[in-house]
């Protein structure tokens, strides 16, 4: 007899193995959903309407900060390097990353993970004065309600405004966008990347401080957890075994399982840079990546205290 749990989570090609049943985690029957992100989050933070969900990161540690009853398992089934993220007015005057003092940066909300990286990227290894930066923010709703930290100059962009056009005509100097405007994909006049050579700088921050960047975490409502602890090793174990299903399928040899013609070269470049094993899981593993998030949170005002990595996730799952 298995339990029935319904989770709420992304298609990607490391969980599709559970969404299509090639995958059973011992025990349970998924009620998989697939929805979108910012829905997930304000149904999970707020009314913890899933059993289990895929859940920002950033939104998930200021949760536990906040006492509210959700436990992560150290599973993180997106993760993303945030330098190419952002974008410039090129009649600004933003030549480089400290240059962005005194200017005006939009983003989508000041809580989300991308924007909590890229400004404690900024600050850390740029040298910029977040309390100099005026930003804005362009979400209509928030994921959660906190109170946001005073020492920053924070605006709500007109409902009727769209930031990538704002950035176009220079009413935004900057923007750092998680998701990119079709705008930005066509190459709109007077915008470019603050690094236009992203990869190689990501590629550099990551040789330098061991970073791939976790965007989203697992988490359990705890009362569940409490009552059936052994879910969150089952869940665990799971996610694991999808995972490794989709490196099996990428490093398959043949030519024509992925619909793109030049794939190995960028697979073997990425081997070399991040390892067998790039999107790791596991407390062991992910350590010092948590804990820098949880540190720029702290540092940034969105986290009242700093937790110990211990507070953070499934005690039964530390060892895994």
């Amino acid at each position: 007899m298995r339990t029935q749990i319904t989770l709420a989570c992304g298609d990607y090609d490391r969980t599709q193995p559970l969404i299509d049943g090639t995958v059973k985690p011992e025990g349970l029957e998924l009620n998989w959903l697939t929805l979108p992100h910012h829905e997930i989050w304000t149904r999970m933070l707020n009314y913890y309407d899933f059993d289990a969900s895929e859940l920002s990161l950033s939104s998930y540690l200021i949760a536990r900060t906040l006492g509210k009853p959700l436990i992560a398992i150290p599973v993180f089934p997106a993760r993303a390097f945030r330098h190419s993220c952002i974008f410039i007015n090129t009649r600004s005057g933003i030549r480089e990353p400290r240059d962005l003092a005194g200017k005006r940066v939009g983003l989508a909300e000041f809580q989300q993970t991308a924007t909590v990286w890229v400004r404690g990227i900024l600050q850390h290894e740029y040298g910029l004065a977040l309390d100099k930066v005026r930003w804005f923010t362009w979400a209509k709703r928030s994921r959660m309600e906190i109170d946001m930290p005073r020492q920053y100059s924070i605006e709500q962009i007109p409902p009727e405004k769209q930031a990538d056009e704002m950035l176009a005509s220079g009413e935004l100097d900057a923007i750092i966008c998680a998701n990119l405007f079709p705008s930005l994909l066509g190459g709109a006049p007077q915008v470019r990347r603050l690094f236009e050579n992203y990869s190689e700088v990501e590629s550099a921050y990551y040789r330098k401080t061991g970073i791939f960047p976790i965007m989203h975490t697992i988490a359990v409502r705890e009362e569940l957890w409490k009552e059936s602890p052994w879910l969150a090793i089952s869940l665990f174990k799971a996610f694991q075994q999808a995972k490794e299903l989709a490196y099996r399928r990428l490093n398959d040899l043949s030519p024509y399982k992925i619909s793109m013609v030049w794939f190995r070269e960028p697979m073997n470049e990425q081997k070399k840079i991040l390892g067998e094993d790039p999107w790791p899981y596991g407390l062991a593993k992910n350590r010092h990546v948590v804990e820098t998030l949880m540190g720029y949170l702290h540092e940034q005002g969105l986290a009242k205290r700093k937790l110990d990595i211990e507070e953070l996730f499934a005690p039964n799952t530390l060892h895994l």
